[in-house]
């Protein structure tokens, strides 16, 4: 499988630029017409190899990444990752500033495989792609047959059925990040989102002490005006207006009135 490898005079859309969907379908179209090639290297075709258009997504696939089979033994991919480690490693390529990225590459192809539940993962991921494969070829001869044609699928070829699973295999890898991404952005959100909930929850919890006790401070204040205002109310003062201090209403003169002639 990872002897299906691309020629960096392949190279598609840099995938910096574009949508991540459109660049996910450009890595799928890239990844189906990758053809065999030696795995025998030069450094900087390593470098090319492991920094080339769509290696976002191509690189999900360790065995792919390390360039072995996933029925290699775990002691011979381990010696294959040391080899190109060593190749790619940035002190061996000073002059290429994207041997860092080539070398994280392998490192991290390499510490997947190498823990327990990891290479069971990515063997489960090999098997899905075979099943599917399975499937799919026992499909399309079906419908040959019942069209009355030969039931001679180009899968039939074991080269081309390795291919198939190749190209599946690395879908399903990339589906599995697509997937993972999306669900740790949902994560973020719901965070996000919980943060701002406990912030409010606070910020009301301080107002509320702040009225309360604002509340118990005056107290005293609007129990003493009640008691006035009771006070006044028993006593009457409530009742009798207090006249304006220097003020004094005219006195009332009774009308005079002209004597009639007798």
């Amino acid at each position: 499988m990872s002897s299906f490898t691309e020629d960096s005079s392949a190279a598609g859309p840099a995938e910096s630029s574009g949508a991540p969907d459109e660049v996910l379908q450009s890595f799928f179209t890239e990844v189906k017409e990758i053809e065999k090639q030696d795995s025998k290297l030069t450094p900087k075709q390593q470098i090319d190899r492991l920094c080339r258009p769509g290696s976002t997504y191509a690189n999900l696939n360790p065995f792919d990444v390390l360039q072995v089979t996933p029925e290699t033994p775990l002691d011979e991919i381990k010696k294959q990752f040391r080899r190109l480690s060593i190749l790619v490693h940035p002190d061996k390529n000073p002059d290429d500033d994207r041997a860092q990225k080539a070398f994280d590459a392998v490192a991290k192809a390499w510490k997947v495989l190498e823990i327990e539940e990891g290479y069971k993962k990515c063997m489960e991921i090999v098997e899905e792609a075979k099943g599917r494969t399975d499937q799919m070829i026992k499909e399309k001869k079906k419908k040959l047959r019942k069209e009355g044609k030969s039931g001679a699928v180009e899968e039939d070829d074991p080269e081309k059925y390795k291919h198939a699973v190749y190209v599946l295999t690395m879908k399903l890898f990339a589906d599995l990040e697509r997937k993972r991404r999306e669900q740790e952005t949902k994560n973020a959100h719901e965070k996000k989102r919980k943060h701002l909930e406990e912030e409010e929850a606070k910020e009301k919890e301080k107002d509320d002490k702040e009225w309360q006790k604002n509340f118990e401070a005056s107290r005293t204040q609007r129990v003493d005006s009640w008691r006035t205002f009771q006070t006044k109310k028993t006593t009457g003062d409530t009742a009798r207006p207090t006249k304006p201090l220097g003020y004094k209403p005219p006195k009332h003169k009774a009308e005079q009135r002209e004597a009639k002639p007798s």
